[in-house]
């Protein structure tokens, strides 16, 4: 061996690189594969009762599909009356109340002020399904679970 080899001094020896690119069998660049994406269904909990889902997700800790929000009790459907109030709905539930006397039924209202979730859009006059629910305030008890189309 001479000094050149060993690499004690002297010109520093020029070689190949010590690993060489492989090629594909082909002789082209190695194909990538492309996956694709499908879409993301929202995920929702299951609130124990048969509705539909919203569309939509949310962030919104009070909503019982998105949020831990839990539902219990009483279920009511009602129409909208009005939704100015942020995140909060006064509903109009009807029910037929029987007088003896006529042997007739009259028609009975109460009014509810429920929670609204980011996830669900309504207006005024929308039927929809609300559902009892803990304390969230002094006067709402109840959060809207479904809109009715």
């Amino acid at each position: 061996m001479t000094k050149e080899e060993k690499g004690t001094g002297g010109e520093a020896k020029l070689s190949a690189p010590a690993v060489k690119k492989k090629k594909s069998a082909a002789g082209k660049k190695p194909v990538k594969k492309t996956v694709k994406k499908q879409k993301k269904k929202p995920e929702y909990r299951d609130i124990g009762i048969d509705v539909s889902p919203p569309k939509r997700a949310c962030n919104d800790p009070n909503c019982p599909f998105h949020g831990r929000l839990s539902v219990r009790g009483q279920i009511f459907e009602g129409r909208v009356e009005r939704n100015k109030m942020e995140g909060t709905a006064v509903i109009e539930v009807e029910r037929l109340h029987y007088v003896k006397k006529f042997e007739r039924y009259e028609r009975r209202y109460k009014k509810f002020s429920a929670h609204v979730p980011p996830c669900m859009k309504i207006k005024a006059g929308d039927e929809v399904k609300i559902m009892e629910c803990r304390p969230l305030s002094k006067t709402v008890s109840f959060v809207v679970v479904e809109v009715k189309e």
